[in-house]
């Protein structure tokens, strides 16, 4: 198992960017802005994001990821990236991203 750590801060000041990880090759622990430290492909062979709450610094990438990779992943065959987090975290992610 392999974690590389995109981002762990709690702002995005310079040289800063909030809580993402990547596991292995294909799943997210938080979706902040650390997100961006992926090129197209990387973000791509994601195929589940793990979401810890809501808070905006974990999930803020969230909607670019999927407007970035989900042409490319639909015409690859693949499905949609799987987001799981405990229930009150979907229904704010629902609500308002």
């Amino acid at each position: 198992m392999n974690i590389r750590v995109l981002g762990c801060s709690g702002s995005i000041a310079a040289g800063s960017r909030t809580t993402a990880f990547l596991l292995d090759d294909d799943v997210l622990i938080d979706a902040g802005t650390g997100v961006g430290e992926l090129t197209l492909a990387e973000l791509a062979r994601v195929e589940h994001i793990l979401i810890s709450h809501s808070h905006l610094d974990h999930v803020l990438a969230i909607g670019l990821l999927a407007d970035s990779v989900m042409r490319q992943r639909a015409a690859a065959g693949r499905g949609p990236i799987r987001v799981h987090a405990l229930p009150e975290t979907i229904a704010a992610l629902r609500t308002h991203i």
